[in-house]
């Protein structure tokens, strides 16, 4: 009752004109650059950090909570009508939400992907109420190892779980501590790799990295190399948006099963919605088998249901992990964690006695967000999808610009600057090779906290290392990393199995 009664003050502050105000304009604006194909939340919340100094906290992240929902509504438009999945996470939408598309249903596939969308997020939103608290009031019984050991987790499963290639994972997540650790060391104060230039003392600013990695990189790349792709084919949305009583049926277990799927993986730092999402794509496709009538590979509702509640579901649980843990799932939600940093603040126990007001407006602009992007995605999908009349030079070099006053803006240096387009430059290069990105945001965003408590592990037990093992919070931990990370093995060779046969 404790819970339902600080949600409600959380809704007194949330529903000011306002904060309102802000919850839609991080809709609107999430939305419009998940229908835009290569870009995505994380790299709007990279580009909105540096101009959001002068808005009060609670303002910050509810439009950033909005940012994050916002682009997995518009991933999925792109995906089902022009089979182009803005992230990942849509990419399982598009198999039979293209299909429908193409058969003349994209309105019922748009409003297929709205509602169990909101169906997945509200009700991840729901269980956060109640979970969060608690997740909190347990992560005081972390110590150093403790967070050490689920630092590691989270390197360990985003390097090695959600990409082709572990070793490209690895090297990425080196990158991004390799740059964590540069600038004066805070325990001797010694500068470490800083190659003698004082404009390194204080380290490079998660910043310049995340908006490099995330935007320039993506610039560079569409001006060399994407441009020259065909483009597919966007189909109309005609017809009426809404589902009849035989599709909602339909659905409708799928919604559910997709959502129950999702939820767990909110806080297993596994990559974010991309194998939630698969796999309530694969359940479904296994329990269409048994039918008499199998659907799938003809425009099953049910194979765009269970993807996209799964999908809104663990982003909901991530803020949950995020705000109890100070552990992001996900690139987006890796930025978000800089967020409060740069608010000053670190999520965890600690954040739900100081900013209370902050943390349960935010929860209750979760729910907000879920109306407002049912709102305006269920009857006006087509027109986010005009957005795509922009002339991409003109596009992508405002992003560009928006980038370089941004950063210039937080740092007012040039060197800052310079910084940006040589990490850019990098980030391009390790995506025409392959290289994932979110291990190395992860990477810089964790790389502090993995250090500071290794090193006071260490010296509170007189280096004896048998104390990062030694506790069975940290059995658990590493024992579910160990299970993971033979799934994930197992998946591949049975994946690389079958193409050999």
């Amino acid at each position: 009752m404790e819970s339902l009664s600080l949600l409600a003050d959380g809704f007194a502050g949330a529903l000011t004109v306002g904060n309102l105000l802000w919850v839609v304009a991080g809709c609107l604006l999430g939305t419009a650059v998940g229908v835009i194909p290569g870009l995505g939340s994380s790299m709007a919340v990279a580009l909105l950090l540096p101009v959001t100094f002068a808005l009060e906290p609670t303002a910050a992240f509810i439009m950033f909570s909005g940012v994050y929902f916002g682009g997995l509504f518009g991933d999925s438009t792109m995906g089902i009508l022009m089979n182009t999945p803005g992230q990942g996470s849509a990419i399982a939408s598009t198999f039979e939400g293209h299909r429908m598309a193409k058969d003349g249903r994209a309105p019922q596939a748009l409003a297929t992907a709205a509602i169990g969308a909101f169906i997945g997020g509200f009700t991840a939103s729901i269980l956060l109420v109640f979970v969060a608290p608690w997740l909190a009031a347990f992560s005081t019984s972390f110590g150093p190892a403790e967070y050490f050991a689920l630092a590691i987790f989270a390197f360990a499963a985003t390097s090695s779980v959600v990409t082709d290639s572990a070793v490209k994972g690895l090297l990425s997540l080196l990158l991004g501590l390799g740059i964590a650790v540069i600038g004066i060391d805070s325990v001797t104060g010694i500068p470490r790799f800083t190659a003698g230039s004082q404009n390194l003392f204080d380290g490079i600013s998660l910043v310049t990295v995340t908006v490099a990695v995330l935007a320039v990189g993506e610039v560079i790349h569409f001006a060399t190399i994407a441009r020259n792709r065909p483009e597919g084919q966007m189909i109309e949305s005609k017809g009426r948006p809404w589902l009849s009583g035989r599709e909602f049926r339909e659905a409708l277990p799928a919604w559910g099963r997709g959502t129950a799927i999702g939820l767990p993986f909110g806080v297993i730092p596994a990559g974010g919605a991309e194998i939630p999402t698969f796999l309530a794509y694969g359940t479904e496709r296994s329990l269409d088998r048994r039918r008499r009538d199998p659907r799938f590979g003809k425009g099953a509702i049910r194979g765009l249901a269970a993807p996209e509640a799964a999908g809104n579901s663990t982003t909901g649980m991530a803020m949950g992990a995020l705000l109890a843990l100070g552990l992001p799932v996900s690139a987006t939600a890796a930025m978000m964690l800089a967020a409060f940093r740069q608010y000053g603040l670190q999520p965890g126990p600690l954040l739900f006695e100081r900013s209370s007001e902050l943390v349960w407006a935010l929860m209750a602009s979760f729910f907000i967000a879920m109306i407002v992007l049912l709102i305006i995605n269920l009857p006006f999908a087509q027109l986010w999808a005009k957005l795509l009349l922009i002339p991409a030079p003109y596009l992508y070099a405002g992003i560009m610009v928006f980038c370089g006053l941004g950063v210039y803006a937080a740092s007012s240096s040039l060197f800052d600057l310079g910084l940006l387009l040589v990490i850019g430059l990098i980030a391009f290069a390790m995506r025409i090779n392959g290289y994932p990105m979110a291990p190395l945001i992860i990477g810089m965003v964790l790389g502090p906290l993995a250090e500071t408590s290794l090193r006071d592990a260490l010296v509170s037990s007189d280096g004896d290392t048998g104390v990062l093992v030694g506790s069975p919070i940290t059995w658990v931990l590493y024992g579910v990393l160990a299970l993971i990370l033979l799934l994930a093995l197992r998946a591949k060779v049975v994946s690389r199995t079958r193409r050999d046969v």
